[in-house]
């Protein structure tokens, strides 16, 4: 393939149905030259390597010469966009953690947050997810038509990451705001202001924590920095910022996205509705089907590979689409459909694969399971509330989210 031919551009129109084109591009081959579109911030006309096929996207999640490392990035972004300030949601001040960092710094962060979020601790935490689920429910009324991401899938993860980070309850009202004008999409001045007053919070939150310690993740976190040294400045707050984004952007997502689908499906609705045993593996279906990622983040070639016959060269950009994996028809019977049914084993890869995979994984299936079982005993009847057809997808090139989701709430 000549890397200068660059066939597609990843606009609108791919951002709200990715599906046609990674089906149209799988006939021909698993790499393709992409171009992302004009106006997104720092990558606008930046052209990349697209990975499809569940195959193809699972070795290259695990393969070390796709780099995530944000200095080796942040300089070839620097070629695509001079301006710094431009560049401002990619420096090192919110984005020098585990996620945008290769071995051995990434398995150093990674270890000191990894325990907090394993399966026993989340279940620990099962109660509290249960109790603000509850509140959120008994906050919405009978028959109204909401949207459902605003009133519930959002507040749910923030307020379950608050809790995590040790976030007062009188100030997470301000986590709803910032994470509003993050994920929407409108305006990129409104996320900047964003960023820069969660990095001024976050700052200000790790100085009480120094002071008086409390039982959260963030006060573990300070005291690996205060204490034994295993994390800089930069990263404690670059650590306890991806806290925030990831603990809310997948579990929004899965729990919109699951929704969508459910209610395109009702019988799929009522089988979940009669027989909650169906509910974890049905969580994995909502995952694999509309993966609340649908790439993963930024790859950087750090030596020539060959993958699917085609020669991606040292320094170029690698996007990994996770949502062509896991609607592969080679790896998923009727991949397109939703099956509540469908047997959980099939590996999808919406939390990634390899050194990189979700951390949160654990925290995010509980979430979206407490909040699927609650929506099902108080609004059995809930039902969408507009044409699927003027839904639209949120302009991104990672995040596969809806902007919003009316439904009606019945509970009869």
């Amino acid at each position: 393939m000549d890397q200068d031919s660059i066939p597609l551009e990843l606009d609108d129109a791919f951002v709200q149905d990715p599906y046609s084109v990674y089906t149209k591009l799988s006939a021909e081959g698993s790499v393709h030259r992409v171009k992302m579109p004009p106006g997104v911030p720092v990558c606008g006309g930046l052209p990349v390597w697209l990975i499809i096929g569940y195959d193809a996207v699972r070795s290259a999640l695990a393969d070390p010469r796709l780099s995530t490392d944000l200095q080796r990035m942040d300089g070839l972004f620097a070629q695509n966009e001079p301006d710094s300030n431009r560049r401002a949601g990619f420096s090192s001040a919110i984005s020098s953690h585990m996620l945008n960092s290769d071995p051995p710094d990434h398995t150093r962060m990674r270890k000191l947050v990894s325990k907090s979020f394993t399966s026993r601790a989340v279940e620990a935490l099962r109660p509290e997810i249960e109790r603000i689920t509850g509140g959120l429910i008994d906050a919405l009324s009978d028959d109204d038509t909401v949207d459902l991401l605003d009133a519930f899938a959002f507040p749910l993860p923030i307020r379950v990451i608050c809790l995590l980070l040790g976030v007062p309850i009188e100030e997470q009202e301000n986590f709803k705001s910032w994470s509003q004008a993050l994920v929407s999409g409108d305006s990129p001045e409104s996320a900047a202001t964003a960023t820069a007053e969660v990095v001024a919070y976050l700052g200000e939150l790790i100085e009480r924590k120094r002071r008086v310690p409390t039982d959260d993740v963030l006060s573990a976190l300070v005291a690996a920095h205060d204490i034994d040294h295993r994390l800089t400045d930069v990263e404690l707050v670059s650590t306890a910022y991806l806290l925030f984004i990831a603990g809310f952007e997948t579990t929004l997502n899965a729990l919109g996205n699951g929704t969508l689908h459910l209610m395109g499906n009702l019988d799929q609705w009522e089988a979940l509705r009669e027989d909650r045993s169906l509910l974890p593996g049905a969580v994995e279906e909502f995952l694999r089907l509309e993966s609340p990622l649908k790439h993963a983040s930024f790859r950087c070639a750090t030596q020539s590979l060959t993958v699917g016959g085609v020669e991606i060269p040292a320094g170029d950009f690698v996007l990994l689409a996770i949502a062509s994996a896991n609607r592969d028809p080679r790896r998923f019977d009727d991949p397109h459909a939703l099956d509540v049914r469908r047997p959980a084993d099939g590996g999808h890869l919406a939390f990634g694969h390899g050194i990189h995979h979700c951390l949160g994984a654990p925290l995010a299936r509980v979430e979206v399971r407490v909040a699927f079982d609650a929506l099902l005993d108080a609004f059995p009847a809930m039902r969408l509330a507009a044409d699927p057809a003027e839904l639209r997808w949120r302009t991104s090139t990672i995040i596969r989210g809806l902007d919003s989701l009316p439904v009606r709430l019945n509970r009869r």
